[in-house]
């Protein structure tokens, strides 16, 4: 083991465990003890953690997006008006 490096050691061990789940499951035996409502329920949870994450993401790039918050931004702002280039 002192010639593998760190990630395939990793990647067999977790080979191991998916062997393992799928002849357990092969022969009838749940390794996990998983009801249907637990996995809509984390199924619902990641949903709106994925929603939330994303209306973040987009609400912080669509106000920074030409709004002239950062100080590159006003200096950016005062060529344009120099420059007769605003609205």
């Amino acid at each position: 083991m002192k010639n593998m490096d760190k990630g395939t050691v990793i990647r067999t061990v977790l080979l191991l465990i998916a062997l393992i789940n799928q002849t357990m499951l092969m022969f009838g035996k749940s390794p996990l003890n998983i009801t249907e409502d637990q996995v809509n329920q984390l199924a619902d949870a990641l949903y709106t953690a994925g929603s939330l994450i994303f209306m973040i993401g987009t609400t912080v790039a669509a106000w920074f997006k030409n709004n002239y918050v950062t100080t590159k931004g006003r200096k950016q702002k005062s060529v344009l008006k120099q420059h007769n280039l605003t609205k």
